[in-house]
């Protein structure tokens, strides 16, 4: 039998002495949610779910940065990589000294179920894939049973400048289970000083915007993520005196965490939504 990465790629049973490097935070937490950790041999520095347990596993620098020769040294027979998180030409370069390389990219919370059975299958742990399965779909349907009212979101995961997410990303999904919609509405586009109609500009899933009346006019509620820039309550505070919005600060590492974390992360969205 064989499952198939996002890249396309066929990958069989994993066999023999079975090691696994992994470059991807949120993979590295469903690892050890699926009893992987024992063959777990390399993380990023990123990677810093579960604790304590991953700190036993050495570090083979970032997510953009790895330290091939590092990783090269520990002799994975299997390396995890995301389409986002990690290079490609970094990716290509694994190739060439590991055997086997597994390309990741949920892009919904619903992913996430291909992603428990793909790592579930190459390493024997069908079991505990299949127990995940069952949790992400049991609160995936009470989120969608659920008559939430719409609400038009902005969710800022930066400052200096000002970042958001287009709605053609995984966080903006997430937020969509209860009835979130994210600005700005069109997807993969750039937006400039609140003007969202430029396509085809870098880094368009993660567009860089300015405050103005007419943007905050077009919201309900703004988000602060917890992560990657570290938004605290007192941020919250000051923009909802600013704006005149309501702001609320959001766990980001349940947002935007895929794999394991994807259960608790619907959860407490259904909880942050009830509270608004």
């Amino acid at each position: 039998m064989s499952w198939q990465d996002a890249a396309g790629a066929w990958h069989g049973a994993a066999g023999g002495a079975v090691r696994i490097a992994s470059l991807v935070p949120s993979v590295t937490e469903l690892l050890f949610a699926l009893g992987l950790g024992p063959r777990v041999v390399a993380r990023t520095g990123f990677c810093v779910h579960p604790e304590p347990a991953v700190r036993a596993v050495a570090k083979v620098g970032g997510t953009k940065d790895v330290r091939l020769e590092r990783l090269r040294a520990l002799a994975p027979t299997h390396v995890i990589v995301n389409i986002d998180e990690n290079r490609r030409e970094t990716v290509d370069e694994i190739r060439a000294f590991v055997p086997h390389v597994i390309v990741t990219h949920p892009c919904a919370p619903e992913d996430n179920l291909a992603l428990y059975r793909l790592l579930g299958g190459i390493f024997g742990r069908e079991a505990e894939a299949g127990a995940l399965c069952g949790a992400l779909e049991a609160v995936l349907a009470q989120a969608r049973a659920r008559p939430w009212p719409a609400r038009r979101v902005l969710y800022a995961i930066w400052q200096d400048p000002w970042m958001t997410v287009s709605r053609d990303t995984y966080i903006s999904r997430m937020l969509a289970l209860v009835n979130w919609r994210t600005w700005p509405a069109a997807p993969a586009q750039a937006c400039v000083d609140g003007d969202c109609s430029r396509p085809n500009a870098p880094d368009a899933r993660y567009p860089s915007f300015r405050w103005s009346d007419a943007l905050v006019r077009e919201l309900d509620l703004v988000l602060l993520s917890t992560e990657p820039y570290r938004f605290t309550e007192a941020h919250a505070d000051a923009l909802e005196r600013q704006l005149g919005k309501e702001v609320l600060l959001a766990d980001g590492g349940m947002v935007s965490w895929y794999g394991s974390r994807a259960v608790d992360g619907v959860r407490y969205l259904m909880d942050l939504a009830a509270q608004v």
